[in-house]
């Protein structure tokens, strides 16, 4: 016959106090755990209070070189192109200051054809008597000023009311240039929106009387305007420093010219 099973084993019950020793485990467990961070990483209210104020400075800093060539600028700028009239917002000067920019090939790049393009309407509106074409030169077989000259001749503006600059290296040294080089003490500097305010306030800074003239090259290359605008941040830096703190002397100080008494004598 078969061995009858054993009987099954009564459920098992909870033995008397053991949640409560549970209980007292765990909360030993949790109080030796460290309630703060070891002195070697521990960063005081002090530090990060200075490291927010060092920031803030940082802030400040890269903010107030563009906001004093806003400030100088005021009042001295116009938009081309803005109304139909728009030449006739910009005060007669002897001359316009155009500044270059990229060439390829000996031929402007987009950018650097409409300053050109704007300075040739203010030309013959009769805003200026003379264009003073400032750009780089200063390695073989790149020449801003010549490709800016050809550009202008090509579209009508006589050759005796153009004046090369070919140390024009950044805007401070053209500013600086056409003051002493050149003889200048009133023009109209010619470039893009985004340019203008640190321009014209190098300009003045220079001692010129100046007011500018720009395109607002967003209307056709958004992208490219808003990458030349965030690089204002540094460059302003820079002209701050220049103009303001060092004064610095141009690359080629040069010697005195007269080619643009000539072109004014020639304009009338």
């Amino acid at each position: 016959m078969p061995r009858p099973a054993p009987p099954s084993a009564p459920p098992s019950t909870p033995r008397p106090g053991a949640p409560v020793r549970w209980l007292r485990r765990t909360a030993a467990r949790a109080a030796s755990l460290p309630t703060s961070l070891p002195a070697s990483v521990r960063v005081s209210r002090t530090a990060l209070r200075r490291c927010y104020q060092a920031a803030v400075a940082l802030s400040v800093l890269a903010v107030a070189p563009l906001t004093w060539a806003w400030l100088t600028s005021s009042g001295h700028r116009v938009v081309a192109g803005s109304s139909p009239g728009w030449a006739a917002e910009v005060p007669q000067a002897p001359v316009a200051l155009v500044l270059g920019a990229a060439v390829h090939g000996g031929h402007p790049s987009p950018m650097l054809a409409r300053r050109l393009d704007i300075a040739a309407e203010l030309y013959r509106a009769g805003r200026v008597r003379a264009l003073l074409l400032s750009g780089d030169n200063g390695r073989r077989g790149y020449d801003e000023p010549t490709a800016m000259r050809d550009y202008l001749l090509a579209r009508g503006v006589p050759g005796r009311a153009l004046v090369l600059d070919y140390a024009g290296f950044d805007t401070w040294d053209s500013c600086v240039r056409a003051r002493d080089v050149f003889g200048a003490t009133r023009l109209t500097v010619v470039t893009q929106v985004f340019h203008l305010p640190r321009a014209v306030a190098l300009c003045r800074a220079a001692g010129l009387e100046a007011s500018g003239a720009g395109d607002d090259s967003a209307r056709r290359w958004a992208s490219t305007t808003y990458a030349y605008a965030v690089r204002e941040f540094g460059a302003a830096a820079k002209g701050f420093l220049d103009a303001v703190v060092l004064r610095s002397e141009p690359v080629f100080p040069g010697p005195r010219e007269t080619t643009l008494d000539a072109a004014l004598r020639a304009g009338g």
